[in-house]
């Protein structure tokens, strides 16, 4: 098998949640445990006092939110892991679910006083449709929350899957004393603000005397009938299951106290899948191929403000991506190399000479590649189910500054081809619309292009419910429609017809009254 050891050491995951469940600063705590950072950045009632590592872009730092999808690479027991930090806040749910197609496997956060919440439910459906492999992380469970078997109740119906408690909890709130892990048979003790493994105590048997001078009688009688309980119903977790998305394993822990989260690495490290197979137009492709092929899944531009810098985000699917090497671009049929491709601590970057399947890595990138785009060595395929959403959201831009209009003009083109919106021109003029799935992407939008760019923006809201791409096999039918409806009649940045409905009546009505046309309510990201 090719490339079989460097296979088998690689681990993709990303992390999801809605927002303030605590994401971010799990990030940190892994990235300590793997011996990438030192310190952690406090993120603290929604204020960064010392910055999260994984939150490079200024506007997040400001409001505290992950607003981008961050690349991290750390090593672990023998095991070289890829993480990808989310966006937890809806109006990039977009970029989120782009990330999912890139990993192997999931870990879903669920903050213990809010159970779950509306974000937590959408994610879980793509998670769902790829039958993604999801470890859930049950956060702050040093505040009081909900009760924990309602919890798992209210996990278990809201997200359609099956649980495996990993751990048990002993209390919450101020009353939490730790938790007994189930696999390795052992207590660990809490203690606000100190490192968890210096309190681990194994205890082979729960009648042991020992159990309740740690955390009393009463605790310790309730832990056993817990224990019990649990084992009864669950036995071992089945990892086939586990790997076929049936069952979720489930850690209780503070990841702000840096606790129970080893316990939750050390499983993960154990059963999360190496890179997996991948299906494309043509067959599927198989991680131990000879041939590398790879595909883009995000693009960030100016990832450093000193350079004006614009990166790809590659995902190797099969045998070996080598620095300098010429491979093929498939849309744009051309053969290109990289002469400095990166991998990532979030905002350090470092030039790697290989990459293997599993891996992560960054292209810098002048203008040639869109979300989606295929590298191979030869062969003509994409890799599908990447998705692309309409807008629910339009804006016209209005630019304040007509000296800057150039650098306007660049900023729109290379932030839209990042994917977090997507720009229309509206037929017979040269109005700029924007179409966003949240308004908070509008507010990223406007202070990248004057941070980034130099060129200040406004926004005026447009009346359009949805943006619908038009194709015909009668071209002159389609061009006399897009005459009679040019106040509603535009082009995406790839020339593509989009009619823009301005509400559910039109749009229909104009379904019926046009059978040559066909509405498409996806931008297919190839054509």
């Amino acid at each position: 098998m090719a490339y079989e050891k460097e296979i088998i050491k690689r681990k993709s995951f990303a992390i999801i949640s809605h927002p303030d469940a605590g994401k971010t600063t799990l990030t940190e705590k892994l990235l300590l445990f793997g011996g990438a950072i030192q310190t952690a950045g406090a993120v603290k009632s929604n204020k960064i006092k010392k910055h999260a590592t994984s939150d490079f872009m200024e506007i997040e730092r400001q409001r505290g939110i992950s607003v981008a999808t961050s690349v991290m690479t750390f090593e672990y027991k023998d095991h070289l892991i890829n993480l990808l930090d989310t966006p937890g806040h809806k109006d990039f749910a977009e970029d989120t679910y782009r990330t999912l197609t890139a990993v192997d496997s999931v870990v879903l956060v669920v903050d213990s006083v809010n159970g779950v919440e509306a974000q937590t439910r959408r994610l879980m459906e793509v998670c769902r449709m790829r039958d993604t492999p999801v470890i859930v992380f049950i956060n702050k469970m040093d505040r009081d929350g909900k009760n924990r078997y309602d919890l798992l109740e209210e996990i278990e119906n809201e997200l359609k899957i099956n649980l495996h408690p990993m751990t048990l909890p002993i209390n919450s709130g101020k009353d939490f004393k730790g938790v007994y892990n189930l696999h390795d048979k052992n207590l660990l003790l809490f203690t606000a603000n100190t490192k968890a493994d210096e309190d681990s105590i194994v205890i082979e048997d729960l009648n042991d005397e020992i159990l309740n001078k740690k955390i009393g009688e009463y605790d310790a009688e309730t832990l056993r009938e817990d224990v019990e309980l649990v084992d009864g119903v669950y036995g071992e977790l089945n990892v086939g299951d586990y790997l076929k998305g049936k069952i979720a394993p489930v850690f209780f822990g503070s990841a702000v106290n840096n606790f129970g989260v080893k316990e939750m690495l050390d499983t993960f490290v154990r059963i999360a899948p190496p890179p997996q197979d991948r299906e494309t137009t043509e067959r599927i492709i198989k991680p131990d191929e000879e041939k590398f092929s790879g595909f883009i899944f995000k693009i960030h531009a100016n990832l450093d403000p000193k350079h004006r810098d614009r990166i790809a985000f590659l995902r190797v699917c099969s045998g070996r991506f080598e620095r300098s090497k010429y491979y093929k671009h498939v849309r744009l049929d051309k053969d290109i190399r990289f002469n400095n491709p990166y991998s990532f601590l979030a905002r350090s970057k470092d030039i790697i000479e290989d990459a293997y399947p599993g891996d992560v890595i960054g292209l810098f990138d002048t203008g040639n590649f869109k979300i989606g785009d295929t590298l191979t060595e030869g062969e003509k395929f994409y890799f599908t189910g990447i998705p692309s959403f309409s807008p629910e959201i339009f804006k016209e831009l209005v630019n304040k500054d007509p000296m800057k209009t150039k650098q306007m003009e660049k900023g729109v083109s290379q932030l839209t081809d990042e994917g977090v919106a997507q720009l229309f021109t509206q037929f017979g003029g040269n109005k700029k619309i924007i179409g966003c799935v949240g308004e908070l992407q509008f507010e990223v939008i406007q202070y990248r292009l004057l941070q980034e760019y130099g060129a200040a923006v406004e926004f005026r809201t447009l009346p359009f419910y949805k943006a619908c791409w038009l194709t015909s096999d009668n071209q002159k039918t389609l061009e006399d429609f897009l005459r009679f409806k040019q106040q509603n009649a535009a082009e995406d940045k790839d020339g593509n017809p989009v009619y823009l409905a301005q509400s559910e009546w039109f749009l229909n009505t104009e379904i019926t009254n046009n059978p040559d046309i066909k509405f498409h309510f996806t931008s297919e990201i190839h054509k």
